[in-house]
């Protein structure tokens, strides 16, 4: 047996030790090159067993080896653990992150599957407060990108080298080091700032270049002295891999939340939506309903879903002090009423009962929209409840006014903070929020309502004084939340939104769409180039706990291309907010197909990983670049997004180049970090490429990169098509719908199956002057219709769509097949197009 005592900690703490117990017990295999150890333990009558790997990197640790003999055999072995603390400085995989880090910082190894690559760090205190700010280390000359609550609601990008460039609420941190001086891989390293107890920690830098943790409960009677687990580190080569590693560590320690890939997709993902808000705001009506869908579907992109935004609640207009200084924005602190619609959704129609049921049943049986969602607040409304009222005394609600963290208040003012600080929430008692919610889901499902989109979630937060603190509010509200809408709404039909804090993602379970940014603003020359940058790095940590919504958007619009091209590769719900009248439905049919589904992505889209910690929105020099996967390919939008971003003096979104310039990068296969999986393993690395928005197809050799030069508000799809050789000359490749904007998110399935010995005869109109052998069929399943194209080095023999002949055109030197799918009869339907060559 192998023997470990209590002298060597350092090799031992890669498991759990139970303090009662001063030895573990281990069988052992694969001495001396490797170890893999199983350790078991007694902790009160429960057998423990954990599996570990190590390498052969060790700090100093003795084992005594009891061997069959029966002899004693004594090893001295070094094991180093991939995240240590070593004469003062932080160290991940050998390299140095962090110098200077005080003795009251402790590092906790992982464990678990995330062993030997992560670990906790904590503090401690020589006071108990509800407040603390500890210093972790000194950070400086290595890249960072971060993602930051820059106000109440919402995150946005940040990168830089040293910390002082770490803003205040800082929640998640992905930093690279490496070695200029030899060749060992750049190791990426990322930061959770996690939740313990009734705390929140969140990352910040000072003027020292100190990393720091400021660690809060928002409730000055929930004071603690210590944290042992309030930032999680995790390391490796590929910075994506980590991430994910990363958050599913967490996951399995907390045990307070899901990732993304345990959760129900709810199922208005994959097909067009409309919205109501930018249309109506809050002057939606029944009549506007109807008359924005009957809009949209008369030009061919019919919505399959609505959400009917703020505006259908009844709410009391507050009678608001003409004395009170706070006078723009007072609406927010309007209070809900009554959990049915107004009167505005309440007028007869025909011989129809008036009311919410009447605008849903109309919209699915005359507009065919599959799913309807309403709006409301975590807190009923945005000034909560109206605790007066009859009707909500089952709820018990009280006045209770925001206290922001001091990480909010350095940052961006909010107008409606400003609100309801001086005239109060009523705030429904965490002990009946349950009830609150249950009773408006099940009205609404008995309306026909399908799901809600449930904004403001951030002011709960504010609110955690004699509740336990924001951690304790807010997941309270969270899981009486997600209950409901389990029991209510049976395809999980939840948006959440204004919901960018962790206090509510490491506490979610079900929840799985999340908006990934501020909003669409349409009137804000400032807001279009940083939205789309902004969701793109948010996704890297929001794209691990649910599916990033970028938000609605207008078709008629200046920006309208870019938005709509983001969107197309950002594998999130496509949804418009146009006025009924006001739509380019040119656009919208490179998004929507007939039967008013859309070609969505497979995964949440991110920047690639040259663009991690450059800053697409503000260095004047780069391009933004955003990679996903569809079934059989992948795809790289590429966009200017320079000129304008949220500025830490004047703390709000601003423009600070009215003229950036025109910018040129290059774009390549390995861009599209997971294209390897998709293609398979026997794909040799070249692909075609197919240029969306200019038509061009290129072969590329693996390793070879393409140019593009874009202007400001420009961009380009770069669809990768993993090349397939057939014999030594010919070779296909699969692209798609070519006027589709996710042209080969149109393709489902590709195979080529080889031919036996056999041939056919061809047209002697078509391009080959005489028969020969056939040499394989290339099966594909695609959906939608339009112009399809594919790529084969020699003229393919024919063309058939669903075992029907058909014609198509061959460009000898693009090497370009294609043909016209027709519309199906059927929702969903998926064509069989076999390419015989």
């Amino acid at each position: 047996m192998i023997l470990f005592e209590d002298t060597t900690t350092p090799f031992i703490s890669h498991v759990y030790k139970p303090p009662s117990c001063p030895l573990l017990l281990f069988k052992f295999k694969h001495l001396p090159s490797s170890i893999t150890l199983v350790a078991t333990y007694f902790l009160q009558n429960l057998k423990i067993k954990t599996r570990i790997s190590f390498d052969q990197k060790l700090r100093e640790g003795y084992i005594e080896i009891n061997c069959c003999s029966e002899s004693v055999v004594k090893h001295k072995m070094t094991i180093t653990p991939k995240i240590s603390i070593d004469d003062g400085n932080l160290v991940v995989h050998g390299k140095t992150i962090l110098k200077g880090v005080p003795e009251n910082i402790v590092l906790t190894p992982g464990t678990g599957s995330g062993l030997v690559t992560g670990a906790f760090i904590g503090a401690s205190s020589t006071s108990r407060k509800s407040l603390h700010v500890f210093p972790v280390g000194i950070l400086e000359d290595l890249r960072f990108m971060c993602c930051f609550r820059f106000k109440l609601w919402w995150m946005t990008q940040r990168m830089g080298t040293c910390g002082k460039d770490i803003p205040l609420e800082t929640q998640f941190m992905l930093v690279e080091s490496k070695d200029s001086n030899d060749n060992s891989p750049v190791i990426y390293t990322v930061f959770l700032p996690l939740l313990e107890g009734q705390f929140r920690a969140v990352l910040q830098g000072n003027d020292k270049n100190e990393l720091e943790i400021c660690l809060e409960s928002g409730d000055h009677a929930v004071e603690t002295n210590q944290g042992l687990n309030l930032v999680y580190m995790h390391a490796g080569t590929n910075p994506f891999e980590v991430i994910t590693q990363a958050v599913k560590a967490v996951e399995d320690h907390m045990q307070t939340f899901h990732h993304r890939e345990k959760k129900k997709l709810p199922g208005l993902l994959d097909w067009f939506g409309w919205c109501t808000w930018d249309a109506f705001y809050t002057d939606v009506t029944a009549e506007g309903v109807e008359e924005g869908l009957k809009s949209l579907s008369s030009g061919g992109t019919p919505p399959r879903f609505l959400i009917i935004d703020d505006g259908w609640q009844e709410i009391g207009n507050e009678n608001k002090d003409p004395n009170i200084v706070v006078q723009e924005g007072a609406q927010f602190a309007n209070r809900l009423t009554g959990i049915k619609e107004n009167q505005k959704f309440q007028k007869k129609k025909d011989d129809h009962a008036p009311g919410l049921k009447h605008v849903v049943d109309e919209a699915k049986e005359q507009h065919k929209v599959k799913y309807v969602y309403v709006w409301h607040a975590l807190a009923g409304y945005w000034g909560g409840v109206n605790p007066t009222v009859a009707g909500m005394e089952p709820y018990d609600p009280a006045l209770a006014y925001p206290v922001q963290s001091s990480g909010i208040k350095g940052n961006q003012p909010d107008i409606v903070i400003d609100s309801l600080s001086v005239h109060g929430l009523g705030l429904v008692h965490p002990r009946k929020v349950y009830n609150f919610y249950n009773e408006l889901h099940a009205y609404l499902a008995s309306c026909g309502v399908d799901g809600v989109k449930v904004d403001v979630q951030n002011i709960i937060e504010t609110l955690g004084v004699g509740h336990g603190g924001r951690v304790a509010l807010t997941r309270s509200y969270i899981q009486a939340l997600e209950a409901s809408i389990a029991k209510n709404f049976k395809d999980n039909g939840c948006i959440a939104c204004m919901c960018h804090n962790t206090d509510g993602l490491y506490s979610a379970k079900q929840t799985a769409i999340i908006r990934a940014s501020d909003d669409f603003y349409p009137h804000d020359p400032a807001s279009h180039t940083i939205h789309i940058s902004s969701v793109a790095y948010n996704t890297l940590f929001l794209g691990e706990f649910m599916q990033p919504d970028w938000d609605m958007f207008h078709s008629l619009h200046p920006a309208a291309d870019y938005h709509a091209a983001a969107r197309s590769i950002g594998g999130c719900a496509i949804y418009v907010s146009d006025k009924p009248g006001n739509h380019n439905f040119d656009l919208l049919k490179k998004l929507v197909l007939p039967d008013g589904s859309v070609l969505r992505a497979q995964l949440p889209g991110r920047p690639t990983l040259d663009c991690l910690f450059v800053d697409p929105a503000r260095d004047g020099v780069s391009l933004l670049k955003i990679w996903n996967v569809n079934m059989c390919t992948g795809v790289v939008g590429v966009f200017n997004c320079q000129g304008a971003g949220w500025c830490k003096i004047e703390k709000k979104t601003r423009i600070h180049d009215a003229s950036p310039g025109i910018l040129t990068g290059s774009v390549q296969s390995t861009d599209v970090d997971a294209l390897t999986q998709v293609a398979g393993p026997d794909w040799n690395g070249e692909t075609v490429v197919y240029c969306q928005r200019s038509g061009e197809v290129i072969r590329l050799p693996k390793g070879v990169s393409l140019p593009v030069t874009l202007k400001v508000l420009e961009y380009e799809l770069f669809h990768f098509c993993p090349l397939k050789d057939v014999t030594e000359n010919i070779s296909v490749a699969p692209i798609g719908l070519l006027d589709m904007f996710n042209s080969s998110g149109a393709i489902e399935h590709f195979e080529v199956n080889f031919a036996s010995h056999s041939e056919v005869n061809i047209d002697q109109s078509t391009d080959v002057s005489q028969t020969r052998p056939v040499t394989a069929t290339v099966t594909l399943k695609v959906r939608g219709c339009g112009r399809f194209g594919a790529y084969s080095s020699q003229c393919p023999l024919k063309c058939t769509i669903d075992g029907v002949d058909t014609e198509f055109n061959y460009d000898g030197p693009s090497g370009l097949v294609t043909l016209t799918v027709p519309v199906a009869q059927e929702e969903m339907y998926k064509w069989c197009i076999e390419i015989i060559v």
